[in-house]
């Protein structure tokens, strides 16, 4: 059995089994949502920073808890109390601004423990994504960090050539903390040395992450 052939089965089994130990935490995630904050439960479908980059630059919807205000995409272009938020997100290295007023205080937690990321399962059981892979891009995040970054063009090419994980190899070694240059680098390592022991390693050390919330912002 090749790799993508087991990558595949490992994703579909594993997936149905997070989604079943993890729907309690979904659940209330969900409820918690929806009784601090008024709007959906998932981010918005047309929200932009839901349309990201699969293999081979396939663009995708991404599944996620919303842990922002309602139309947080817009209100960093077009009000004044974010437009710090767009800056930032435009001059650092990691794409996630620090302290984010946009955020809501149920979020914050959801973040901090990757439970935002949960309703990604979704999205391993329609192939768009895979458990293990590397970060989902937007297609303007690529864009900027390119040229912030000279010399990384290369690997955000080999990194294109996988499919984009819930966690991966920069995820459990930093998460934010790690800018752009060093991120997409890992993500490329992990697209040339892919196996299912890289897979199985990344996913042992996942859990802690997860729990501490280390590098989460």
């Amino acid at each position: 059995m090749n790799y993508e052939v087991a990558k595949r089965i490992i994703d579909v089994v594993g997936a149905v089994i997070l989604l079943i130990v993890f729907s309690p935490v979904m659940l209330a995630a969900a409820i918690a949502i929806k009784l601090t904050s008024p709007g959906p439960i998932f981010v918005e479908k047309d929200n932009l920073h839901m349309r990201r980059l699969g293999k081979n630059r396939k663009l995708f919807r991404l599944f996620k808890f919303r842990s922002m205000m309602v139309k947080a995409d817009v209100l960093e272009k077009t009000d004044p109390r974010f437009k710090n938020v767009y800056m930032e997100k435009r001059k650092s290295g990691n794409y996630k601004p620090v302290n984010d007023p946009r955020i809501t205080p149920v979020g914050k937690f959801i973040r901090k423990h990757s439970i935002d990321e949960m309703p990604q399962l979704i999205n391993v059981l329609r192939g768009e994504m895979s458990i293990v892979g590397p970060r989902a891009y937007l297609p303007d995040e690529l864009q900027e960090q390119q040229k912030k970054f000279p010399g990384t063009q290369k690997y955000v090419k080999e990194m294109l050539t996988v499919k984009p994980g819930i966690t991966g190899f920069w995820q459990v070694n930093g998460r934010s903390e790690v800018n752009f240059d060093k991120r997409i680098e890992m993500d490329a390592y992990y697209a040339r040395k892919k196996s299912i022991v890289f897979d199985a390693l990344i996913m042992l050390k996942t859990p802690m992450v997860m729990v501490s919330g280390r590098g989460a912002v």
